[in-house]
């Protein structure tokens, strides 16, 4: 039996199929349920002031924005630690991470989600929920 590597290819999360147009792009229902995932392990696992900005129509470099802080160095590296296994356990593959020796500010590219988390004092001097707050409407509780 012969594995298609390009079947494959457009295998999302789980096995789920996306779109057979473009093999990197996963369906808006994958990208909603990668947003619930890390929304909720950030919830469960406590961080503060969690902010979800829609970056669909944009930003190219993804389609969404999550920020949230920690209460300390060791709470922000839990965050992100525990953050990561859940992409790795739910088939959302390996994410990328910077940041995670010093844990002021780490980022986590999970691919159409940016992750960005923050000591409280580091979030405030960088303010870069700010940078996407000019067309705030996208910002609202409604989304």
């Amino acid at each position: 039996m012969r594995s298609d590597p390009a079947l494959s290819a457009h295998e999302g999360p789980a096995g789920a199929e996306s779109s057979t147009e473009s093999p990197g792009l996963s369906l808006p229902l994958d990208l909603k349920a990668l947003e619930r995932l890390i929304l909720e392990r950030l919830d469960d696992d406590k961080a503060q002031d969690i902010v979800h900005i829609d970056l669909a129509d944009k930003s190219s470099v993804a389609d969404s924005l999550i920020v949230a802080s920690g209460r300390s160095h060791r709470h922000v590296g839990a965050l992100a630690d525990h953050l990561l296994r859940a992409l790795k356990e739910n088939g959302y593959g390996k994410a990328r991470v910077e940041g995670l020796p010093h844990c002021d500010w780490v980022l986590i590219d999970a691919g159409d989600v940016v992750i960005h988390l923050f000591r409280p004092e580091v979030r405030s001097f960088y303010n870069i929920e700010k940078i996407w707050a000019v067309d705030a409407p996208h910002r609202t509780a409604a989304n």
